[in-house]
């Protein structure tokens, strides 16, 4: 996958990779998972909240292979730049919500609205530059965000009755507060790059809008329609 800020949608490249292979097919899985963790989630016994961290971590995984893939492969497609981050915030969308609902503290609602925010708002624009006829692809600053938010969100969804059982006996309250420290460094994290990462979106749109709006004026100018 590409990390250019904006690329027109038509392929200039010789060969056209299908939408129908590897890396587009384990986006689509994916998106699959997203409901099964969802079901998971919502029935909140131990197994599972344990078969939710397994879905979690395997979609996850799917994440980064998808994408190295599609690279190594040639198989970018303008469906993949599009499907993927929807994937992403799909799967993370999904993971705080009903981590916040299980939670119930004003801090981690207040760090979901902030992710929920980020990644709606972000949607919404990739999808005007579409039909303006530009595809936005994941950059490196929205690739470490979504690395930060899964990380946390693994963290968190760690079967920790069973850690509680056989480290907390033998440990006590020092590794409680280690843990307790690093979910706090981990949503300061999220918190930080989610703004960024968005911040950078929106800089980048503007600078699109405004050169399209140039070539507009200028083509006007000159006579000629602005395609």
């Amino acid at each position: 996958m590409s990390d250019a800020p904006l690329q027109p949608t038509p392929e200039t490249a010789e060969h056209q990779a299908p939408n129908l292979n590897i890396a587009n097919v384990l986006t689509v899985i994916r998106l699959v998972l997203v409901p099964v963790f969802i079901w998971l989630m919502w029935v909140d016994t131990e197994p599972s909240r344990l078969g939710a961290f397994v879905v979690f971590i395997v979609a996850s995984l799917t994440d980064k292979l998808d994408g190295t893939l599609a690279r190594k492969l040639n198989l970018v497609t303008n469906f993949g730049k599009l499907a993927d981050p929807i994937a992403d915030k799909a799967l993370v969308l999904s993971a705080f919500v009903m981590l916040a609902i299980q939670i119930n503290l004003w801090w981690f609602w207040a760090v979901t609205i902030i992710v929920l925010v980020r990644e709606l708002g972000i949607t919404v624009m990739r999808l005007f530059l579409v039909r303006r006829g530009f595809v936005m692809p994941a950059n490196w600053w929205g690739k470490w965000k979504t690395v930060s938010q899964m990380a946390c969100i693994i963290w968190i969804l760690l079967p920790w009755e069973m850690i509680n059982h056989y480290l907390f006996q033998q440990w006590g309250s020092d590794f409680r507060d280690g843990s307790i420290g690093v979910t706090i460094f981990l949503m300061v994290l999220v918190v930080i790059l989610t703004v960024m990462s968005g911040l950078v979106y929106v800089v980048e749109a503007i600078k699109f809008s405004g050169g399209a709006a140039s070539e507009s004026v200028n083509g006007t100018a000159s006579g000629t329609k602005a395609e």
